[in-house]
């Protein structure tokens, strides 16, 4: 996203301790390669983005932020339309916060206090007020989970061709014990893979790629309904329900741009 945000105090320097903004992006928006000086917490508040980090591919749906150290190569891009959020910390307040590209999970009050700035169009905390609250989503922040990637890769010689296959056709059934005969070997090594090089169980990370998925299905204009088959879920709710738990709202509200409780 943009590097320099409006500062009132000082136009055109790097942005004063803490800058947030929020604005809305058309599909198939570029940002070309870049480094800052400072850091950078990027998150949709409806819409998905895809960044490259390092050399890595992230991908940032809502609930979850993409977090840049200062001085790390990125760029991104924006598949479908987007609502995002920056939020953009001086170097010296980076303290706390990961020195290296992560996923942060994003609680309600984190996602509460950059809205109610995006509401009151404030991209420079000046008022006291306002200065405390951008202290408390620093700390906030600082607390968040952390996570290497919100959907990781691996090429482990078992697992990859498995998580090869699922990316392509994320809606198939198939359990762990099937993948698993299906690359001669057995359950539990597998899934003794899956933590050990993805850090997470196979259930939640073939949860986190349904969710992408959708996320794409929906902003194409897709009917829940039909998403939630092509995922291969066997009920429509048992899908929302999904959606709710991973991003805190339902597959409606996401693609109608509100924030959900």
């Amino acid at each position: 996203m943009p590097d320099r945000l409006p500062n009132p105090n000082a136009v055109g320097s790097e942005p004063g301790p803490i800058s947030l903004r929020t604005l809305d992006f058309a599909a198939g928006t570029m940002f070309p390669p870049q480094r800052a000086p400072w850091g950078k917490l990027l998150f949709p508040v409806s819409g998905v983005a895809d960044f490259t980090i390092a050399g890595k591919r992230y991908v940032s749906p809502p609930a979850y932020a993409i977090w840049i150290p200062p001085e790390v190569l990125h760029d991104s891009r924006t598949p479908h339309a987007t609502r995002y959020a920056s939020c953009y910390i001086r170097r010296d307040l980076c303290h706390g916060l990961p020195e290296i590209p992560s996923t942060l999970s994003l609680s309600p009050l984190i996602r509460a206090i950059v809205a109610d700035f995006a509401a009151r169009d404030v991209t420079y905390p000046t008022t006291a007020v306002d200065e405390r609250l951008s202290l408390v989503l620093l700390d906030q922040l600082r607390l968040a989970p952390r996570h290497e990637s919100f959907l990781p890769s691996s090429d482990d010689p078992l697992l990859s061709p498995v998580l090869s296959a699922l990316r392509s056709a994320p809606g198939d059934r198939r359990s762990l014990a099937e993948w698993a005969r299906a690359v001669n070997t057995t359950e539990r090594t597998l899934s003794r893979r899956c933590r050990a090089t993805l850090g997470l169980s196979f259930h939640a990370w073939r949860q986190r790629l349904k969710l992408v998925t959708a996320l794409s299905l929906l902003e194409a204009g897709q009917p829940v309904k039909l998403v939630a088959h092509e995922l291969g879920y066997s009920t429509t709710s048992a899908f929302i329900s999904m959606f709710h738990q991973l991003t805190g709202m339902s597959p409606a509200r996401m693609v109608s741009g509100r924030e959900g409780p």
